[in-house]
């Protein structure tokens, strides 16, 4: 069909831009490096990432971090970069029922504690990712907060990200054994960090 053959000349074309805009940083086949940008082809990111979040995300970069705006670069060939990103999608799409979930209900304070404890060793203190020397991205800061949905930090927390750093933190299979409340504790203390 046209429709379908339209389809992959964007996801050639976005395999272009990203190789000129963006495989510096994040690899070849947008699989990341540890320490210096994350993976993009991931499967649990591309599962729950909306098309909007990856756009904004490419088009405003995240202030405080090394990911820079490419607003320059045009919405038509962001389009294309996300289609092309998209095509790597391994897992179902449900990025929309997991932005839809609750609000996180938890106490900071607590919430603090846990990530001090858990999520400050990859993240950073502060949430500043990278640029403290930590090995997991700059959670912490609002281009990520302002953008990122509670059922998006939740599910990361819950299962990670194969093939990186991130693993799952929830339940007896989990790295740390969280349960839900912990989880909502520290989502509730990440959102105290945008100010």
């Amino acid at each position: 069909t046209s429709a379908n053959a339209s389809n992959q000349q964007k996801i050639e074309d976005g395999k272009t831009y990203y190789n000129q805009n963006c495989v510096f940083c994040h690899q070849a086949d947008a699989i990341g490096k540890p320490g210096f940008a994350p993976s993009l082809s991931n499967a649990e990111l591309l599962a729950i990432s909306s098309d909007k979040y990856l756009a904004a995300t490419i088009r405003d970069g995240r202030q405080g971090t090394a990911m820079a705006p490419y607003a320059h670069i045009g919405k038509e060939k962001i389009i294309a970069i996300v289609a092309y990103l998209r095509s790597m999608e391994t897992l179902p799409h449900r990025s929309s029922e997991v932005d839809k979930q609750r609000t996180a209900q938890g106490d900071a304070r607590k919430g603090e504690l846990w990530y001090k404890d858990i999520c400050s060793t990859c993240h950073g203190p502060q949430g500043d990712g990278y640029l403290s020397g930590s090995s997991g991205t700059a959670i912490g800061k609002p281009g990520f907060l302002n953008k990122a949905s509670d059922g998006f930090i939740r599910e990361t927390i819950k299962y990670g990200r194969s093939n990186t750093r991130m693993l799952p933190f929830y339940g007896s299979t989990g790295l740390a054994n969280l349960d839900e409340q912990e989880i909502e504790d520290i989502i509730s203390y990440l959102r105290t960090l945008n100010k």
